[in-house]
């Protein structure tokens, strides 16, 4: 049965969330809120964790994870990112994007689109999402909180709750949280391709 937090949306609890990256740390799944909709999250370099989450989604092979990020300094690290795209990134950022660029050698190749050698990267204006990457100190590799065979992700965190006591290890309650997904942006090019239209203002892109 999964651990049930209550973690305020403005002034998280450092106890919970320091607990929550333990879980983490130690192999969990976590179901949490962003500033687009719940996701599900696990350590990056966890693969036990990630077929985990693969079967709660029922994914395929080919499904492209995103890695939840702090800041843009994790970008330089994760991603090959030129001047430009740079510049329009950090304009749109802390926000609901998620922007697939080419991924460097840092990122575990499960996670890495084997064709087109890129990653999602996400810097999410959330409160409890800062709290936990500060706390854990590098990205959480993330997928929307959708169930199989549902068209929205799951927003009532007590349902989340009664739905995946027995999948995940936690459940952060941080609130009521959107249905809509990110906007997600690709740099794979030298101009910036909206792949998404979501929550993310897609014209600053244009």
């Amino acid at each position: 049965m999964s651990q049930f937090f209550r973690i305020h949306p403005v002034n998280p609890q450092h106890r919970l969330i320091h607990q929550a990256v333990e879980i983490l740390k130690k192999g969990g799944v976590i179901a949490y809120p962003t500033d687009s909709a719940y996701a599900l999250g696990c350590h990056i370099g966890d693969k036990k964790a990630i077929d985990r989450i693969r079967e709660i989604r029922r994914l395929q092979r080919d499904h492209h994870f995103a890695l939840v990020c702090k800041d843009l300094s994790d970008l330089g690290i994760y991603a090959k990112v030129h001047n430009a795209a740079y510049r329009q990134i950090r304009a749109a950022t802390p926000g609901p994007y998620t922007f697939i660029l080419p991924a460097t050698r840092e990122v575990p190749r499960r996670l890495v689109d084997e064709k087109r050698k890129t990653i999602g990267l996400r810097v999410p204006d959330n409160e409890i999402c800062r709290a936990l990457l500060d706390e854990l100190g590098e990205p959480i590799m993330s997928t929307t909180l959708i169930l199989p065979g549902d068209e929205y992700p799951l927003t009532d965190p007590d349902e989340i709750r009664d739905l995946m006591e027995h999948q995940v290890d936690l459940v952060i309650d941080g609130g009521y949280c959107g249905l809509e997904s990110t906007t997600v942006v690709s740099f794979e090019e030298d101009f910036p391709t909206i792949v998404r239209e979501g929550m993310g203002e897609s014209s600053l892109f244009v």
